[in-house]
Parts: structure tokens; sequence; C-alpha cells
């Protein structure tokens, strides 16, 4: 099943295209993509035996995060052994975690404006939770997931590693900087939702490509072990990490520029696309 945003309202994907779900379900389910994952379970027994008409056509102007307000957002970092190599650091022995606050939430096409210093880029597999998680383990892990998308943490890496305390999260949370999309798409979709390849490009140049086979810590783990700590809720998201390939980590460093297309996928989900812009406003 993929689920998508349209114009700020959930459409389900069938047979014969795009379907507004508030409309199709008469009204049992809410427009709010957001709110959509509070009913998750019923929502999905629904969809197996509904039928409805497609009346929705999404483009690229109109696509928005499949999780556009999420209660939490929490990401992870040096999640794969490559990337942590090229940042410096040993293997974590423990998933490193920090937050993207909301804000920076923003869909899958579209422009983004880089704001003063270095802006670094980082694919990745974004979870969504379905269902309220709390002490799970690994083998149930992924009964609590709703899908998957794509994912990009932007990261100014100036205010990201500033001193002596460094700032991860507002490094990472400029407006713009937490691109999702195109759509969700269920586990069930994906022949291996544990091995799906995933990179991104700069004007054409590949700048990242790995699977997520590779990550040290795979989704179920991430989620038992997050959810042993706080509970973990209905539409929340979990940027999982990103392959080695970042420009903080290339030899001369290299940063997204004014001008610059960059372009991210995961296998079996799906392409984001965006161009970056550099802030001329005036600071009030």
């Amino acid at each position: 099943m993929r689920i998508a945003n349209v114009s700020g309202r959930s459409a389900l994907l069938t047979d014969g295209g795009w379907a507004d779900i508030e409309r199709a379900s008469r009204g049992l389910f809410p427009a709010d993509p957001q709110r959509l994952y509070e009913r998750w379970d019923e929502f999905r027994r629904w969809s197996a035996q509904a039928r409805p008409d497609a009346d929705v056509v999404p483009t690229e102007s109109t696509l928005g995060s499949p999780a556009p307000h999420p209660r939490q957002l929490l990401a992870i970092g040096l999640n794969y052994r490559d990337h942590a190599q090229e940042s410096g650091f040993a293997l974590p022995e423990h998933p490193p975690v920090f937050t993207k606050f909301t804000s920076s939430i923003t869909g899958p096409y579209g422009d983004i404006t880089l704001p003063d210093g270095n802006v670094d880029w980082e694919v990745e597999l974004v979870v969504v939770v379905g269902r309220h998680a709390w002490r799970v383990s690994e083998e149930r892990a992924w009964e609590y997931v709703a899908g998957l998308t794509v994912g990009q943490d932007l990261s100014e890496r100036d205010l990201q590693l500033s001193g002596p305390a460094p700032q991860f999260s507002l490094g990472k949370s400029h407006p713009g900087f937490g691109p999702m999309g195109p759509w969700l798409v269920t586990p069930d979709e994906l022949d291996d939702p544990d091995d799906l390849e995933l990179g991104c490009a700069i004007g054409g140049e590949e700048m990242q490509k790995g699977r997520t086979a590779d990550l040290l810590f795979p989704v179920s783990a991430l989620i038992a072990r997050l959810s042993a700590v706080l509970p973990l809720l209905p539409g929340d998201v979990i940027f999982t990490g990103t392959p080695a390939g970042v420009g903080l980590g290339r030899r001369p460093q290299r940063f997204l520029a004014d001008g610059d297309e960059l372009v991210s996928y995961v296998e079996g989900i799906g392409e984001m696309r965006h161009r970056l812009v550099r802030d001329t406003g005036n600071a009030r």
C-alpha cells in the first residue's frame, strides 16, 4: 500500500490511480495525513477491502511529506560502518540519537533555502510509526511500522559541530532540512524491507550509494531500543542513518551550493528532488 499527502490530504494508491481517503471512506477516516496514523490498524483493515474510485492526480507541486507533523522526530547517527569511518568515529555500541525539530519538515520536491554556513547532504531510510510502541521486542518491532519513506537529513555543519557541546539538533533543523517523500510505502510492498538500496546525487553526480542491510542497528533494533526508553507514538518519525559519501567526509570537503539539484532515492519507495537556493533575505 502507498499513501501520499496531496495538497494536505491523505490519498491511497489504487489500481486505477490515487483516491482521496476522506471522500472514499465517506468521512470515516480523516483528510489530515498525520491524524491517519492514529487509526492505522483500522485504516489497514478498511483499505484491504475498499475499492475507491481514483479522483486525485498528484503533482510535484502538490505532494507533501507523508508525515508532516509528527509529535516526535528522532534521528540516528553513525549507523553505517563506512559513514562512521569517514567521520572519524569508532563504531557505536548504542545508537547515537538526536532530534530534528518538526518545523524542518518539507515535501519531496521544490526549493530548499541554504542558510549561512556549510550545508551537507545525508540520504536516509525513514520509518513512520503506526502503533503506540512501548518496550517492544526486536522480534515484533516491524508490527509497529506504518511504512517507510525517503528522507534527507540536511545538516549545517558549522552550527552542528560548534562547541563546547555540539548542536546537532539545531544544525539539522533549519526550515526545509527534513524533506520526506514522495509517499509512504508499507513494508509488505517490499521484497525485503531490511535490504534496500539508497543513494543521492548532486547535478547528476553520484554522492552516496548504500544498502540498508548494512545498518549497524536495523529498523527492528532501533524500535526496540528507542521504545525501551520512551513511548513511540503513532505518526512518529525515525531517520535511520546515512551511508558514506557525505560532503564533510570528502577530501577536499564539499558542500551544497546555490543552484544545486539534489536527488535522493530509496529502492522500492521512490525519489525526491530538490533545488538548493541561497538565502538572500536580511535578518529581522
